[in-house]
């Protein structure tokens, strides 16, 4: 009799654990989206069926505000991010070992490996001493801190792409008198594109969630909607913070849906 490969679905226990897991992680956000319905005020008791809290949601000028402002905010940190990610990429991986290259690694994925609040604090002083000598206090340092925490995010699916591509197009681009930048264009660019693609959209979603840089580092009349909403339910919650959690999480499930997409008609 042949003997059965290892399957871990049919240990003892698993669909339970597995059940719970899911229920963990999922349950939350599905009552969220259930009371974003709430017509009434609380978020604890269901009062009725409503669209009410996305119209107050819609018509409140700071929720327009901060929602412009936070896409604005990581569509720069995500591009910006993404294109250091790519060169630190292509430099730490389109080349012979060398020494120290595992501690360039360790120092690009730093954002990933110390704790946010730590990174928070030292982005807050340094940045306090550039405004204390400039006098500028715009949006731009928002941009430079989410930008240099998200290049992580954005390098680590970027460099996964790279290493898994095969070099022998590149090389035969080689062998056809193709230029270093010819064959990057060319052949080792449209290659890399899904890498990418997976980068800025990590890197995108991770700055239009972040809390704790963006409350030490912004200055007043810089709320994102993650830090308008903290601010709300430090105030009182309602069910027009469900409507916008909602919309939140609406936005991040399409984007990926439509990641998925492209990403998957690029490998076929």
């Amino acid at each position: 009799m042949a003997s059965k490969g290892f399957v871990i679905s049919r240990l003892p226990g698993f669909n339970p654990i597995a059940g719970l897991v899911f229920a963990g992680l999922y349950l939350p956000i599905i009552i969220l989206v259930i009371y974003s319905f709430n017509a009434g005020r609380s978020v604890a008791s269901w009062e009725g069926f409503s669209l009410q809290w996305y119209a107050v949601a819609w018509e409140n000028d700071a929720v327009k505000a901060a929602t412009i402002r936070s896409l604005y905010l990581a569509a720069s940190a995500a591009v910006i991010s993404t294109f250091l990610a790519t060169l630190a990429a292509l430099g730490t991986t389109r080349r012979k070992a060398f020494g120290g290259q595992t501690f360039i690694y360790v120092m690009i994925n730093q954002p990933l490996m110390v704790p946010e609040i730590v990174s928070a604090v030292a982005l807050l002083i340094f940045f306090a001493m550039i405004k204390q000598a400039t006098g500028y206090a715009g949006m731009g340092y928002l941009i430079a801190a989410h930008s240099a925490f998200c290049i992580p995010f954005a390098y680590l699916p970027i460099r996964a792409r790279l290493e898994g591509m095969d070099t022998t197009l590149e090389t035969a681009a080689a062998d056809l008198y193709a230029s270093t930048w010819q064959a990057f264009r060319f052949v080792t660019l449209p290659l890399l594109l899904p890498g990418i693609f997976a980068g800025m959209m990590l890197a995108f979603v991770t700055s239009l969630d972040d809390v704790v840089i963006t409350v030490f580092v912004k200055s007043a009349g810089q709320d994102t909607l993650p830090t308008y909403m903290l601010g709300q339910i430090r105030r009182q919650v309602t069910a027009e913070i469900n409507a916008i959690s909602t919309v939140l999480l609406a936005l991040t499930v399409l984007l990926l849906t439509l990641f998925f997409v492209l990403t998957r008609k690029k490998d076929e």
